[in-house]
């Protein structure tokens, strides 16, 4: 799965899918990440005062990482292609 991530709202979408990927459950996640339930649907949610500590133990249990790279500067049609 790639994904463009620029908003707390979005890097929660990308979240919610890789666990849907994966056919888990909201408390499932909790009980691999080590992260309470509530708090993951709050990240799911968008809701933005994630610590990124808490984020990263949802990507590791959930196989992912995060890439940081230059912003694109394509226009609306390009990052679509993203997605």
């Amino acid at each position: 799965m790639k994904q463009l991530a620029r908003t707390p709202k979005d890097i929660g979408y990308t979240i919610r899918e890789a666990r849907k990927e994966q056919k888990l459950t909201q408390k499932e996640l909790a009980a691999i990440s080590g992260v309470w339930q509530e708090t993951i649907s709050k990240v799911e949610n968008g809701v933005g005062s994630t610590k990124l500590e808490t984020l990263f133990d949802l990507l590791a249990a959930l196989d992912h990482e995060v890439l940081i790279q230059t912003r694109s500067k394509g226009v609306a049609t390009d990052i679509e292609d993203w997605f």
